[in-house]
Order: structure tokens, then sequence, then C-alpha cells
């Protein structure tokens, strides 16, 4: 049939000239580089540029319904080139939409660009040095303030308050912006934190007061735990120690500020001008960060699962927070009050502690079956991850077993006034501020984590050894190098600690590895106050009970237990006595402190930790 003829040729010729197998010419094209946009992401691609007349030619060519049988294609169409598919590993840069540079500096940021990462990270700075500030101000304004509603039997609960929230309610920002996103999570805790502190400001009696302070400590733990969640968002882990030594330079300068600035503000413009001075600062940081700070930062979740808000609120772990928050609560109150306010044999004191133990049992049990938990198990239960963030709490009571007694030692023993104690420990701020910053260039430099994690161990261990050889008899410079060993410990670990957790977790659980770990960083503090205090108290009983004599043996014990300023009034031959008596019982405390520092070092001495890539 004349359907079914197979063409001839010459025909095929002359109807599809590009097939012309005898008079072929390679047609000419040239590549060049074009830009195409597939799913939101840049990709570059080879494309084919041709002549005008051969455009034309594959026009033709694209009306042939088929190719006869018998015919070969044109050979110079098999060197055209295909278009390659578009690079899905392409980094974005939400700025600018084209793709990022996975080398050089731009390379230690993710999905940011360097401009819009320091200009979040700034903030993120910012943030740390108005929080320590405010945090190291009560140190020197809580006297006046507590004098001036006159209560100053009071004081105690200025830095309970402050710290319960902090530390409480610490876990639920990881989670939460794990929800929500980072950016309303931060704005909130900004916000708080603004509004708290003008509360503070304004605060017309010790309740409301105090009542400030809680809430302030709520936005204060959340600006605190909210940068470290966005660092570990933006910073590759090869580079996070470089911007973790960043973060305690600024913790070191805010707190430096606090101490040296505090004094003098609350004597020029009074406590309350103390508060309110920081409030612009607050303001601006609030702009800057919601300014700067991603929208979708932390939506992954929410996107992946098309979740509504509803839905959102209803995956949090509700119960869990709250289990968490009232067991936290209560062994801080346990702890703190224990010695300080009430006797350890008071009911307040003992329920608490009890009441404690108890939630932390359900705790645990209910936690081992939610999906979404509040405080994975798994990061308490399996290593690396569960000895590093015990081996931190028991460095964190070590170092506080430290910092909280160091001044007592130079009132006490050595009879400096506060303010000559206070320039003695200048040294271990200076010791501090230098290692831990110089830790997170050292975990850049080599990639690896384990080193400066040991050495800090050993030094928290050799520090607690050398105070505890301190006596009377102790030159100053001598005794200013030994309190400064710990502090040097404490740089080298604790910088180590934070990227080692978040090295040995998945992206989607660092926000709250980060925040656990912050939570038992903060316990630690809290059980070194509270338990370098009982050994010391008892020590000391014991101590004065041992070496006072005399028949004022009594009235010179009571004495000098209700006021350290006291021992420089008192004769020769009981001064002797009573200052032996607490150099005892440092010695005693500073010890524990060095067995603290052993503990965290049987913690992590036994496990592995990776190596973050390979040193460039």
């Amino acid at each position: 049939m004349q359907g079914d003829r197979r063409p001839s040729g010459s025909e095929a010729d002359e109807s599809t000239p590009l097939l012309d197998t005898r008079n072929a010419v390679p047609p000419s094209y040239t590549n060049t580089a074009d830009t195409i946009v597939e799913n939101g992401i840049c990709s570059r691609i080879s494309s084919t540029v041709l002549t005008s007349e051969e455009d034309s030619t594959l026009v033709t060519l694209s009306r042939v319904s088929s190719v006869p049988q018998g015919l070969e294609v044109e050979p110079s169409l098999e060197r055209i080139p295909s278009a390659p598919e578009p690079n899905k590993q392409a980094v974005k840069d939400p700025e600018h939409n084209c793709p990022g540079d996975n080398t050089g500096y731009a390379s230690r940021f993710i999905n940011v660009s360097p401009m819009r990462f320091w200009l979040i990270f700034g903030g993120v700075l910012m943030g740390y040095i108005i929080g320590f500030f405010d945090s190291t101000l009560m140190a020197s304004s809580h006297p006046v303030i507590t004098s001036h509603f006159h209560a100053s039997n009071s004081a105690s609960w200025l830095s309970t308050a402050f710290l319960l929230t902090s530390t409480a309610f610490l876990p639920l920002f990881g989670r939460v912006s794990d929800t929500f996103g980072r950016k309303p999570v931060y704005l909130f805790a900004i916000a708080v934190f603004f509004a708290t502190t003008a509360w503070c400001a304004t605060a017309q009696s010790i309740g409301s007061f105090i009542a400030a302070r809680a809430f302030c400590g709520l936005g204060a733990g959340g600006v605190f735990s909210m940068g470290m969640i966005l660092s570990s968002d933006l910073v590759r882990i090869e580079y996070r120690g470089v911007y973790q030594s960043y973060i305690n330079l600024c913790l070191g300068i805010g707190g430096c500020m606090g101490l040296a600035f505090g004094g003098i503000i609350c004597d020029t413009v009074g406590w309350r001008g103390a508060f309110f001075v920081q409030l612009p600062f607050i303001f601006v940081y609030f702009l800057v960060a919601a300014w700067t700070t991603p929208a979708n930062l932390g939506m992954k979740r929410a996107r992946s699962e098309r979740m509504t808000v509803l839905q959102l609120i209803k995956s949090i772990d509700i119960l869990g927070s709250f289990l968490l928050v009232t067991c936290v609560t209560a062994l801080i109150m346990g702890l703190n009050l224990g010695g300080n306010v009430y006797s350890w044999s008071h009911p307040l004191v003992i329920s608490s502690l009890v009441l404690s133990l108890v939630i932390a049992v359900i705790f645990v049990r209910y936690e081992r079956t939610v999906e979404r938990a509040v405080m994975p198990i798994t990061l308490l239960s399996k290593d690396p991850r569960a000895s590093l963030i015990f081996g931190n709490f028991f460095g964190s009571i070590s170092v506080n077993t430290m910092v909280f007694n160091a001044p007592l030692y130079f009132q006490a023993v050595k009879l400096a006034t506060p303010t000559d104690s206070g320039l003695r420990l200048i040294a271990a701020t200076f010791a501090v501020t230098i290692s831990s910053v110089s830790t997170g260039f050292l975990i850049t430099w080599s990639k690896r984590l384990k080193p400066t994690v040991i050495i800090g161990d050993v030094l928290l261990l050799l520090g607690g050894c050398a105070a505890a050889s301190m006596d009377v008899s102790t030159p100053d410079i001598l005794a200013m190098f030994c309190v400064s060993i710990s502090s040097l410990g404490q740089g080298f670990s604790f910088p180590s600690l934070m990227v080692s957790v978040l090295a040995t977790s998945e992206q989607d659980e660092q926000a709250v590895a980060t925040t656990t770990l912050g939570l038992w960083r903060n316990l630690g503090s809290v059980m070194g106050v509270a338990t370098s205090s009982w050994i010391f108290q008892n020590t000391l009983i014991y101590q004065l009970q041992e070496m006072v004599t005399g028949p004022e043996k009594e009235h010179v014990i009571l004495l000098v237990r209700k006021s350290v300023q006291a021992i420089a009034k008192l004769d020769p031959m009981h001064q002797a006595q009573v200052i032996a008596a607490y150099a005892a019982a440092l010695r005693v405390t500073f010890l524990s402190a060095a067995v603290w520092g052993a503990f965290m070092f049987l913690m992590h001495v036994r496990i592995r930790l990776p190596r973050l890539g390979t040193k460039a």
C-alpha cells in the first residue's frame, strides 16, 4: 500500500534536509553559562546557542513525526550536550537567591551570607553583654535595694527568684523554638527581658521586686539559650569553637562591666537608674533581632508536616514541661534555702528536696513514652552525650565551689576588705576569659574536641588541690595563682563541652541538646554553692570548737560566724585561732572542688569524640 511504502533516500533527503548524509555540514554551537532556578535553588548550567540558520533547521526537524527506518541520525547532532541536572546540593543564600560559596570564609555559615550572619550574631553578642551585666549588677546593688525596702533578710530571694526561672524554663526554649521557629521565641524572650527590667526599676515593694526578678530570669534565660541555639543553627560545627569564643569574651565583658560600673551607677543615679540605663540597649537589641533573624529559621518541622498552629501547640510536651519546671524549682528552692535562709532540717527544705526527687522519678518514666520529649532521656542515658552532660554538671559544681569560697579566703584568712578581695580575683577573671577565647580557636584549628576537654578537667582537679594547700602564710600572689587555675580549667572545658554535645547531636536535636546542657550546668552552679556551703559551715563549726579557747569562746564563735568583718576586731589570740579555723575549713572545702573535678575527669577520659572534619 502507498501509505506503507518506505521512502527512498532522495525523498527522505528532500523532506528532512537535516538528515542529508551526503552533504552534511556539522552545525556550530557555542557553550555559554546560563542560570536556571528549580525548586528555589539556583544552578549554573551549560546551554547551547545556535545560529539562526541552524535554529530554523531544528524547527524543521521538530516537525518530523518519526525518523524513517534505515536512515542514520546526523552524527553531528550526537555532540549537542544535554543540560545537566541542577545541583541539588547547592547552598542557597536566602538573601540573594543564588548559590552560596562553598569555599572560603562563607563556607563557615549555614544558609546565610557572612554579612547577614554578623548582623544576627552581633545582636546575640549584644544580648549576652546586657544579660551578664544585669546578673552581675545584682551582686553590687542588692544590699542597696534591700536596705531601701528595709528587707535585708530577703536578700537571698533576689538571686533565688532569678535563678529559679532562668534554670527551670531553660529546656522549654529549645523544644518550643523547634516547634514555632526561632524568631518568635527569641523576640518573646527579649520582650520579657525588657518589660521585667522596667518592672525592676519601678518596683514599689520588695515583693514586687522579687517577682520582677523572677520574670526577668525567664527573659534572660531565653536570651542566653536562644543565642546559643541561633549560633548552632547558622555556624557549621567545624567553626563553632571560634564563635563560642566570641560569646565567652562577651560574657566576660558583660560580667566585668556589671562588677565595675554597678556600684558606680548605684552611687551616682541610684539603684533604679541601674535598671533604667539598660532599657535603651535592650530596645535596640530587640530591633536588631527583629530585623536580622530569618523568619523561617527552625521551622523545618512545621513546614515539612504542614501543621496548623493548634497542632503545633498540641505537639509540645506540656505535661513533661510542667513536671520538669516543678522538679527543678523544688530542687533549687531546697538547695538554695537549706543552710542559707533556713536550717537543713526545716520542713520547707526537706519537703522541697523530697518533692523534687519524687517528681524526677515520675518525669523520667513519663519522658520515655513521649515522642518529642522536652528533655529526651537518650541525652542522659547514652554516651558520649550522657557523659558530657554529667561531667559538665560535676565541673560546674567544682567551679562554683571555688568561685563562691575564694573571696571568703581573702576576707577571713587574709583580712582583706571586700573591695581588695574583688581585686585579687581579677586574675581569675582574666584566666577564664583568655582560656575560653583560646579554646575556640584551638578547636577550629585542630578539629579535635577531647584534648581541650581533658586539659580543662585536669586543671579543675589541680586547681582544687592547689587551693586546698593555701593557708595563712601563703603569699597573696601565690594565692591568686592557685585560685586562677580552676578558672583556667573552666575556660578550656566548658566551651569544649558545648561544641562536643552539638557535634554528637543531629541537627534537629541541637536546640534541645543545648538547653539540656545549660540546665545541668545551672544545676551544678546551685549544687556548688549549696554543697560547699554545707561542707564549709559544718567543718568551720568543728574547727572553731577545737581551736578557740578561753572564757569568751562561745561568744567569739557566735560573733565570727555571723560576720567575717568581726575577725579583724578580735584580740590577737582569738584572731589567730579564728583565722586558723577558717583556713582549715576552707582547705576541706577547696578539696571538695578537687573531688568534683576528679569526677568530671573520670566521666570524660573514657569517651570518644568525633573529629570535626579534616584539618585544613
